[in-house]
């Protein structure tokens, strides 16, 4: 039977063995090492700041490179948000009546101001053309009628100044034949029969003052015929416009109605000649969204497409509230994009267009009311598209299209100046020091180790204040595989024993 000192005692010797063994093979292995190198290899080089970094090691580990050059680095606020477009960047276009569409244009393709879009064959385009024709028609009767007013007025006229004449001389030959009755040389039948004659004409006179009313009633109700005709023309004028899509002048205009006829001179109104309702752009733009299939019905007002225009963006960011005494109206502000080009690709035609360098600027707004629960406000920056030396407004980058998340950056401190920068991803952490390898200008295919001495940064440029000149290039992808094999603090692979000590290698 085992006692418990039996037991302890067994226990003792087992770990003894296996201590004795541990150091026994370890001292067995440095000892082969240490044989192994004094037999076969030279003394270990003396540590140096350089690193080979010959073509087969830059493609291993995807090494790039940037250069060093000068930037005018500031302290800035950074607030993620992203584009959107402006209220006035998307247009639609709706039925102006029902009938039957066929499109002109395809989703996505690009439009410019003028261009057709669709066409609309409607029943309710065929009655404006009826309403217009009665309408022209009204306008010329009443006219007519305004045109035959002035010839009765004059012929009117001669004839009331004729009666008048015959009132006069009967008046007159009425007065003799009275002095001569009195004078006993006339007869009292001839007086009477002047008399008569006198007051016939004085009725006719009558007659004609009353037709010389009648007249200028009519005149006056003609005019007002005209005038309430054309007005009617105008409007509906106005609203074949609003039909057709263009304007009351253009429907006006006269088109020749067989060019190269011997009369050219026979023309007709252009609203006669539209058979379909062709509806054009009117801002250039891109066509978003089509509701419609050709050589389908739609109802009145019915959406049949919108185009956008991608370039009227304006940016919507979130800031916190604790940022509030650092944000203004008025302030200005810039956008960078969310993902930086890699300096290694800035060569080709798309990554030159979304370069960082590509000045993107506006002014900056803020919000009127701020989100209580979030502690969050909204800042809104309508960009200000950049412009070349000539003052001709050039092309926003390509990235900048509604819905793209990037940054708004906003200075809030700065030197003021242009430093030597570089990006801040090429700086690695080897315990408490900056690390930066800076490419040998004297041999290309080595990297040199430096502990850099950084200065402002801008969360993606840093400046640089001593080790380094103008046009220098330091490693930006692969810095860190640089610095885990030229570290002297990182732990290498090793294993440990059962005494709790470590020894590199794996025996």
């Amino acid at each position: 039977m085992n006692t418990p000192t039996t037991l302890s005692m067994v226990v003792t010797v087992v770990l003894s063995a296996l201590l004795g063994l541990g150091m026994l093979g370890c001292e067995r292995t440095t000892a082969d090492s240490a044989n192994s190198q004094s037999s076969s290899t030279p003394a270990a080089p003396a540590p140096t700041n350089r690193v080979d970094i010959n073509a087969a090691v830059r493609q291993n580990l995807g090494i790039t490179f940037v250069k060093v050059e000068s930037r005018n680095v500031a302290r800035t606020l950074r607030v993620p948000g992203r584009f959107e477009l402006l209220p006035t960047a998307k247009r639609e276009y709706r039925a102006a009546a029902s009938g039957t569409v066929e499109l002109l244009v395809q989703q996505y393709q690009t439009v410019t101001a003028g261009m057709p879009l669709y066409r609309l064959d409607s029943p309710r385009w065929r009655e404006m053309q009826k309403e217009l024709a009665d309408a022209e028609a009204s306008v010329k009767l009443a006219q007519a009628g305004v045109d035959s007013i002035a010839p009765l007025l004059a012929a009117h006229e001669n004839h009331h100044a004729e009666i008048e004449k015959a009132v006069d001389l009967w008046a007159a030959r009425v007065t003799t034949l009275e002095q001569l009755q009195n004078a006993g040389g006339a007869r009292g039948d001839e007086v009477a029969q002047a008399k008569a004659s006198l007051a016939s004409s004085r009725s006719e006179l009558a007659e004609t003052l009353e037709k010389e009313a009648d007249l200028l009633a009519r005149k006056s109700e003609t005019a007002a015929q005209l005038d309430a005709a054309t007005s009617r023309l105008a409007f509906l004028y106005e609203a074949a416009a609003t039909l057709v899509g263009t304007s009351a002048g253009e429907l006006q205009q006269p088109i020749a109605s067989s060019p190269g006829s011997a009369d050219e001179r026979a023309s007709t109104p252009r609203w006669r000649t539209i058979s379909a309702i062709e509806v054009r752009a009117l801002a250039p733009g891109v066509v978003e969204a089509v509701s419609v299939v050709s050589g389908g019905v739609i109802d009145q007002h019915a959406h049949v497409l919108s185009t956008v225009q991608p370039d009227q963006v304006r940016f919507r960011a979130a800031a916190l509230q604790s940022d509030l005494p650092r944000l203004a109206d008025g302030q200005p502000a810039s956008v960078v994009p969310a993902q930086p080009t890699s300096p290694a690709n800035r060569g080709t035609r798309a990554a030159r267009a979304s370069d960082d360098a590509a000045p993107f600027t506006g002014t900056l707004t803020l919000a009127p009311t701020a989100d209580a629960e979030r502690r969050t406000i909204e800042l809104i920056l309508t960009p200000a598209p950049p412009r070349d030396a000539s003052g001709v407004v050039a092309t926003a980058p390509t990235w900048v299209k509604a819905g793209v998340s990037a940054f708004l950056e906003i200075v809030t401190s700065g030197s003021g100046r242009d430093e030597l920068a570089i990006p801040l991803k090429c700086v690695t952490r080897d315990g408490t020091a900056a690390i930066i390898f800076r490419r040998d200008p004297a041999d290309p295919n080595k990297a040199i180790r430096m502990e850099a001495d950084l200065g402002l940064d801008d969360g993606r440029w840093v400046v640089i204040k001593s080790g380094v000149a103008e046009g220098n290039e330091i490693v930006l992808d692969g810095v860190y595989q640089l610095m885990v094999a030229t570290s002297g603090t990182i732990t290498k692979g090793g294993h440990f024993h059962p005494d709790g000590t470590f020894h590199e290698g794996d025996e």
